[in-house]
């Protein structure tokens, strides 16, 4: 609404003056309550006009108030103005009109929402287009017949992230383990290779400024001899600073500076200078020395190291990380095999104790229709009971329940053998670590045997053997080397700072900065003066900081030698731990051999034992009681047998994971990747770019050693081997050998089967293989 301006005010005294002002100052602060006021605004006013203060007429008090009046005209002025302002804005309070609607504003501050991060869906490569097996689902099967070295070498191909049967992926991701995890250090921009190295790299810097400068000065002096000082300026700067391996700090600087003003004591009215300087720094004592710098880098703070060495050190570590995750994987993956293997093995035991309980119940029911002897009720309802005992059986061996299976770290440092879970649990267990999909219209079946013969390790040999080669003790011993190193650079500290400085500078002055003019004499350009050599300087100095006390240097060293005495001290005890497995291993892998050799009499005892029962039974010789209890005995023995088998074959395999030869046992061989074609054909130019270079070696011999050189991961076939192989195709199964014989017993069912496992069809095939030496590469590091 429009509002009418307010009558003018007569002129009031000066104390009339401080009280509008007083009243401004209230309607600045409080608008509102200023308005709704106003009529009230104008009274003290005229209360305050008739009283006045005594007029003063001396020339003092005129002079005072003369000087006094326009400044208070413009406060006057400035407080009417702000006072009227809120008063203009005076109208009806409108409400807030939102854009949208008001389910736009919530009252809440955070929601669970759904990221906006690019779908990498397993869904979209087909692993969840067929359901998995089951037993009320069997489908159609089709068995893929897959040896130890090929599972192995699709496990390795397959696993772009280490798995593992713990499912630590999904409570800890950034725990687990990755192909990239290598060059993720390598390449990392604070404590990498490169990071550490880039300390290090020639450094330029450069600015321009230009400014323009009108000021009065107080004094005629400051301004050359002018007291309005109007000023066109512009500085240039450029330098390059390099920092050596022995600490010293060279720099080379070029600087222009441009001057025009007003001032009367200058030559010209504008003029150049520049310089050209160089410059270093060099530590005599603490900061200095090629060990030192290569360890901690140019730092100057105790405890804070991050020098070329050390990176080096965390790469090697990180090396020895990603060793022990694959290691594990392969020990993973050959203890699901062996898994799978005894779960066919105690399924075809458990069909056969089923089948000849069928057929010993069904004989009895015939006697029990019949009424003849030998078919009483009891002796038919205990033949039945046991043939559903085998029933559930043979149901839970194949089905099997989701409880632990056999895996790394659980019992032993490979895994102790459990043999708990079915053929569908193991088989979708070793998919798992394959990288498969739970189910594809296939069965994986092991064509592998395990090896039967003794085998027998030489003690001494085992133990020099695990100590030297154990990855653990390897990243260990790279920890401790780490601290070493840093115990060495903290006693560096210890010494004061004492920097030798130098520097040496050509100046040039001139009228223009190039241009060449005759009349100007020795200044017509300031580069020409500049090369003329005339003016030149240079400073040659000490610094010295010395920290009383030294406080912080002593607690880093004290630090330091605390931290070397903890990593020694985790090195004896792991070299401990290992000899303790190392132990365990052969004594597990000698008592699985005589389990294997006893539960092997054991079966052909129980097999004759059946055999002659059944002829007993069968001549009315010998209760229904016997003949049960001993197919009972046949099939628990068969299980147990290729129980202990199994186990032989996850003993030997402890053996050497406990002293660190497992992957050159499965023939794994760890190194780096290829690199992509652009990479090849950019080093190839650069390559033609530099021409034929001079070798030159600027590697000091007093560096400290951080290691002993290249591991021999596999002295048979390291020089042998490619870098890489491309991966083994996994979508056609194996042919399966018709013609061989079956392995076990596998009698003829005669009712129908629930359990979805044809008798006839032989379980496990023999396919023994020669292992080559498999490669697993490694992400390629930074180039």
């Amino acid at each position: 609404m429009a509002t009418r301006d307010p009558p003018a005010l007569p002129a009031a005294p000066d104390c009339q003056r401080g009280g509008s002002l007083l009243v401004a100052r209230e309607l600045l602060v409080n608008p509102v309550v200023g308005r709704r006021k106003r009529q009230h605004v104008r009274a003290p006013a005229r209360q305050a006009r008739a009283p006045g203060p005594p007029v003063r007429t001396s020339l003092q008090s005129f002079r005072s108030m003369s000087h006094a009046r326009p400044a208070s005209r413009l406060i006057a002025a400035l407080a009417l103005a702000c006072s009227l302002a809120p008063g203009c804005a005076v109208r009806k309070e409108q409400p807030f009109k939102a854009a949208c609607d008001d389910d736009c504003y919530k009252a809440i501050a955070t929601k669970i929402e759904y990221p906006t991060v690019q779908q990498c869906c397993a869904l979209e490569d087909d692993w969840a287009a067929l359901p998995p097996v089951t037993l009320a689902h069997p489908g159609e099967i089709e068995y893929w017949n897959l040896g130890l070295e090929e599972t192995i070498q699709i496990a390795l191909a397959q696993s772009q992230v280490i798995r593992d049967l713990g499912g630590a992926v999904l409570r800890s991701p950034g725990d687990a383990t990755t192909t990239v995890d290598p060059a993720l250090q390598e390449t990392d921009p604070r404590f990498g290779i490169d990071a550490a190295l880039s300390a290090f790299d020639a450094q330029f810097s450069t600015s321009v400024y230009a400014e323009k400068n009108d000021r009065a000065l107080n004094n005629q002096f400051f301004g050359g001899g002018t007291r309005i000082l109007q000023q066109d300026a512009m500085v240039f700067q450029s330098a390059i600073t390099k920092q050596a391996a022995t600490g010293t700090q060279f720099t080379a600087r070029h600087n222009i500076d441009y001057d025009a003003n007003n001032a009367p004591g200058n030559q010209f009215a504008s003029a150049w200078n520049t310089n050209i300087e160089t410059e270093f720094r060099h530590p005599l004592l603490q900061g200095g020395g090629i060990d030192f710098n290569r360890i901690a880098g140019p730092t100057r703070t105790p405890g804070v190291y991050n020098g070329v060495l050390i990176a080096r050190v965390n790469t090697d570590v990180k090396l020895a990380d990603f060793e022990l995750a694959v290691r594990d994987l392969v020990s993973n993956v050959e203890n699901a095999y062996w898994d799978l293997y005894f779960a066919y093995r105690d399924l075809d035991a458990k069909v056969a104790a089923r089948d000849a309980s069928l057929e010993t119940w069904r004989k009895i029911q015939a006697l029990y229709s019949t009424g003849r002897r030998g078919g009483e009720a009891e002796k038919e309802a205990q033949a039945r009971e046991q043939y559903f005992l085998f029933q559930e059986e043979v149901q839970n061996a194949l089905s099997g329940r989701l409880i632990d299976g056999t895996r790394t770290g659980n019992g032993s440092g490979g895994g102790t053998f459990r043999g708990q879970g079915g053929v569908h649990v193991a088989e979708r267990r070793l998919r798992m670590l394959l990288g498969l999909s739970p189910a594809d219209g296939r069965l994986i079946r092991p064509a592998d045997e395990p090896i039967n013969a003794p085998l027998v390790f030489d003690w001494q040999e085992v133990t020099s053997e695990a100590v030297a080669r154990r990855a653990e003790l390897r990243r260990q011993r790279f920890l401790t080397r780490r601290y070493e190193l840093e115990w060495i650079a903290s006693k560096n500290h210890l010494l004061p700072r004492l920097d030798a400085v130098g520097r040496y500078r050509w100046r040039g002055f001139g009228h223009d900065l190039l241009d060449n003019s005759p009349t100007l004499g020795r200044f017509d350009n300031a580069y020409g003066n500049l090369t003329d050599g005339d003016f030149q300087e240079w400073q040659l100095g000490m610094e010295m900081t010395i920290p009383l006390g030294y406080r912080q240097a002593f607690a880093g060293v004290r630090n330091a030698e605390l931290q070397l005495a903890r990593q020694r001290a985790l090195l004896r005890e792991q070299e401990r731990q290992v000899l303790h497995d190392v132990a365990g291993a052969v004594a597990d892998l000698d008592r699985a051999r005589m389990i294997s050799e006893t539960t092997a009499n054991r079966l052909a005892a129980a097999q004759q034992q059946l055999a002659a029962t059944t002829a007993a039974y069968e001549a009315d010789k010998a209760p229904l009681d016997l003949l049960l209890e001993a197919q009972r005995s046949v099939a628990d023995a068969e299980s147990r047998h290729f129980r202990s088998l199994a186990e032989y074959a996850v003993a030997m395999k402890n053996v050497h994971f406990a002293k660190g030869t497992l992957l050159p046992y499965d023939g794994v061989y760890l190194s780096e990747g290829p690199w992509c074609r652009e990479a090849y054909a950019d080093a190839a130019q650069l390559e033609r770019r530099r021409g034929k270079p001079r070798e030159l070696n600027y590697a000091s011999a007093r560096a400290p050693r951080v290691s002993r050189g290249s591991y021999d991961q596999h002295p048979a076939m390291a020089q042998a081997l490619p870098l890489a192989e491309p991966a083994p195709p996994i979508s056609a199964p194996a042919e399966t050998d018709e013609s061989a014989e079956p392995l076990a017993p596998t009698p003829e069912a005669e009712s129908k089967d629930t359990s979805a496992v044809d008798p006839n069809t032989e379980i496990l095939p023999t396919l023994h293989t020669a292992a080559p030496a498999r490669q697993f590469p490694l992400p390629p590091a930074s180039q």
